[in-house]
C-alpha cells in the first residue's frame, strides 16, 4: 500500500472541507507547495491533489499551483477536480506533468467515453467514486446520483484503469475514523480485481491498520489517501509511511 497525503486546493490555498461542504472549510496553508514539500520530507512518495475550484466549476482552475507542486517536489502526483474532457486530460498529463488524473462525474454520465479514454491513456486515468449512502455523488459532491458504487465500478473491470479512488463523503474530513461499511465496500471493490485506493475518514493509525489488514488479503487495495488527520496531527506521515513499508 502507498500513502497519499492529500492537498486540496481552493483559491490557491491548501484547505480541507468537511463532507465536501464548500461552506465548511479550514485553511491549513497559504502555499500548497510548501505543504507538499513537507509531506515529501516526511517520506511521502506520492501526492493526491484536488482542485476544489475545478470540481465546482467543471474544469481545472488551479493550474499554476499544481504545476509548481509537480515541478518542485518531483513526486508522482494524481489530481482530480473538474476533469471532464480530453483537453483537460491532456493538460493534466502533459502540461501539468501529473502521473494520473481522476475522473468522476464524466465517468458516471458517459461510461463509454471514460472506457475509450482509459484505452487511449492506459494506466493514467483513475476512476473517482465519491459515495454517499453507497450511492455515487457527482458535480464536486454537490449532487447525488441513482447509481450504486458497485454498479459503476463493474462497468470498468476490463479497462486499463490506473485505480479506483473510493471516498465515503460521510466520513471525509470528520475525524471519526473509517466505518465498517466503508471497509466492506473497499473489500468488495478490491474483489472485483480493480486497483483500489481508500479515501475518507482515515483518522488514526488504527484506521490505517484496518486497511492494511484488507491489503494483506488482496493485492488490489493499493493505497490510502489521508487528509485532515495529517494536518491536525492525529497521523504522522513519517510514521504511516514507515508502517506501510514494514507491512510489505
Amino acid at each position: 500500500m502507498q500513502l497519499y497525503p492529500a492537498i486540496d486546493i481552493r483559491g490557491g490555498k491548501c484547505v480541507r472541507l468537511r463532507q465536501g461542504n464548500y461552506n465548511d472549510e479550514t485553511v491549513f496553508a497559504d502555499d500548497p507547495v510548501t505543504m507538499a514539500k513537507r509531506w515529501q520530507d516526511e517520506g511521502a512518495e506520492w501526492l493526491h491533489l484536488v482542485d476544489l475550484d475545478g470540481a465546482r466549476e467543471g474544469r481545472p482552475i488551479n493550474h499554476d499551483v499544481v504545476r509548481r507542486i509537480v515541478r518542485e517536489t518531483g513526486l508522482p502526483c494524481q489530481m482530480g477536480g473538474g476533469i471532464r474532457d480530453v483537453q483537460s486530460i491532456n493538460m493534466g498529463l502533459s502540461d501539468l506533468g501529473l502521473e494520473r488524473v481522476i475522473i468522476g462525474t464524466k465517468a458516471l454520465k458517459e461510461p463509454e467515453w471514460f472506457s475509450e479514454n482509459c484505452e487511449r491513456f492506459p494506466g493514467r486515468l483513475a476512476l473517482g467514486i465519491d459515495a454517499r449512502n453507497s450511492m455515487v455523488a457527482t458535480e464536486g459532491w454537490l449532487e447525488d446520483s441513482e447509481v450504486s458504487i458497485m454498479d459503476l465500478a463493474r462497468q470498468f473491470t476490463n479497462v486499463p484503469l490506473a485505480a479506483v479512488i473510493y471516498t465515503n463523503i460521510a466520513n471525509d474530513g470528520m475525524m471519526q475514523g473509517v466505518d465498517p461499511g466503508t471497509l466492506c465496500d473497499l473489500k468488495q471493490l478490491a474483489d472485483l480485481g480493480l486497483p483500489v485506493i481508500a479515501s475518507g475518514g482515515v483518522t488514526t493509525m488504527t484506521d490505517l491498520t484496518a486497511l492494511m489488514n484488507i491489503a494483506a488479503q488482496t493485492d488490489h487495495l493499493i493505497g490510502a489517501i489521508v487528509g485532515r488527520a495529517i494536518y491536525e496531527g492525529t497521523i504522522s506521515v513519517r510514521e504511516a509511511c514507515d508502517a506501510l513499508k514494514q507491512s510489505e
